[in-house]
């Protein structure tokens, strides 16, 4: 099964260097991108093949089904040096047990070290979704208005959409203000089966 991750041979990295930073806003906006060592691994879970990529820090990305190897691939290059990837699956072993405990109903809070990658109004929005506990959802209007932005509630969606970390970061327990199940990047059949594993919605 690693055969598919494919990964490059591993370099002598100093440590992190911040190569550049671009607005948040506009067409060109994007993250940092960081040079540091990658450890990256795949694995087969209930839901379907996950992808798993951490730092020194910790984890940095996942990928559930719906992203594709190409999507995990693409994420790494435009935010870290796909030159200090290697394939290591127990520098991962604490996260795929917990996403494999997580997935079967037997864990309902995670412990592992994450190391978000994202802009500053991003990180603001990945933090406060970390805070809403298991088997709790909110609105995008309360998210934004916990981030004292309530008027940018559009933005909070935006920045949802691209949390490199989904179900650690659980942007899975915010729906559409009617109650709805929207705007969730990995498919709504994914984020319906999250919230009844979390007990949050009955269907």
């Amino acid at each position: 099964m690693y055969d598919e991750i494919a990964v490059a041979s591993p370099t002598k990295l100093s440590g992190m260097i911040r190569k550049r930073t671009r607005e948040e806003s506009g067409p060109d906006r994007s993250q940092d991108r960081i040079v540091t060592k990658v450890y990256c691994t795949t694995f087969d879970s209930r839901v379907g093949r996950i992808y798993v990529a951490s730092t020194e820090r910790g984890v940095c990305k996942i990928s559930v089904p719906r992203e594709t190897r190409k999507d995990f691939f693409t994420w790494l290059d435009e935010h870290l040096d796909l030159d200090g990837v290697v394939d290591n699956k127990s520098r991962n072993k604490e996260i795929i047990d917990q996403l494999t405990r997580y997935i079967s109903g037997r864990l309902v809070r995670f412990t592992c070290p994450v190391d978000l990658i994202g802009t500053p109004f991003q990180l603001r929005v990945w933090k406060e979704l970390m805070k809403i506990p298991y088997g709790s959802t909110i609105t995008y209007k309360t998210l934004a208005k916990r981030i004292s932005v309530p008027s940018a509630f559009q933005a909070v969606g935006r920045a949802n959409a691209v949390n490199p970390l989904p179900i650690i970061v659980p942007c899975h327990r915010i729906l559409g203000s009617d109650g709805s199940l929207v705007g969730y990047s990995y498919g709504i059949k994914m984020k319906e089966f999250l919230l009844r594993l979390e007990g949050s919605i009955i269907l």
